[in-house]
């Protein structure tokens, strides 16, 4: 990582998604959650107070380190027990088999690579009926704003570390096996449309 993508932008990423409106939007999300979840993307922590009593363990799973002191806190904070990895996710997940009851991903799926092969491998770990919950922001279902999306998403990777504007969250979830139970389109309060075109709900396994 550069020093833009290792200082500059996880701070910028924390005071962004760090704002009320957003923290509506993942308390709504994680409502389901419970069991033993996984959580890939987990960034700088912001999902931990979302999180209901319901789940009794957390494995929160990121390739970077970002702003370690700042995650170590929230971590110290959660109501929550809370296992940190740094492993990338579009590898095969170091877990066997069907072993989480809810997997998560807020803001995530966006900036991984290999997006197939990451939804491969959240459904491989998932337990048969467990719930696959999602809050994320992609293509918007307006062709005028899609087509300023696919525009400008060469800009937008570079600026934001490989985030994508133009994914259509739900076909890729859909194709990737998930059955999905509910799904919510809206647009991010207070954001453009470009950027805030948001997707949040659950899927299950089977």
């Amino acid at each position: 990582m550069g020093f833009y993508s290792s200082y500059i932008f996880p701070h910028f990423l924390d005071w962004t998604l760090n704002h009320p409106a957003v923290h509506r939007e993942r308390r709504v999300a994680l409502a389901k959650a419970e069991g033993q979840t996984l959580e890939i993307g987990f960034g700088t922590g912001l999902n931990l107070p979302s999180y209901p009593e319901t789940v009794t363990r957390l494995v929160a799973l990121d390739s970077e380190a970002m702003l370690p002191n700042r995650v170590a806190e929230r971590i110290r904070q959660a109501k929550i027990p809370v296992e940190q990895i740094q492993f990338d996710a579009t590898r095969p997940l170091p877990f066997e088999d069907s072993t989480f009851d809810t997997v998560v991903t807020t803001f995530t799926l966006c900036s991984v690579s290999d997006v197939s092969s990451a939804l491969a491998e959240l459904k491989r770990v998932l337990k048969d009926g467990g719930r696959y919950l999602f809050l994320e922001h992609g293509l918007s279902s307006n062709p005028a704003i899609a087509r300023w999306q696919n525009r400008l998403n060469p800009i937008q990777r570079v600026v934001a570390c490989g985030c994508n504007l133009n994914r259509g969250i739900d076909d890729l979830i859909t194709r990737a096996g998930f059955r999905a139970e509910w799904l919510d389109r809206f647009v991010l309060p207070g954001v453009p449309e470009i950027l805030g075109t948001s997707y949040r709900g659950g899927a299950r396994k089977g």
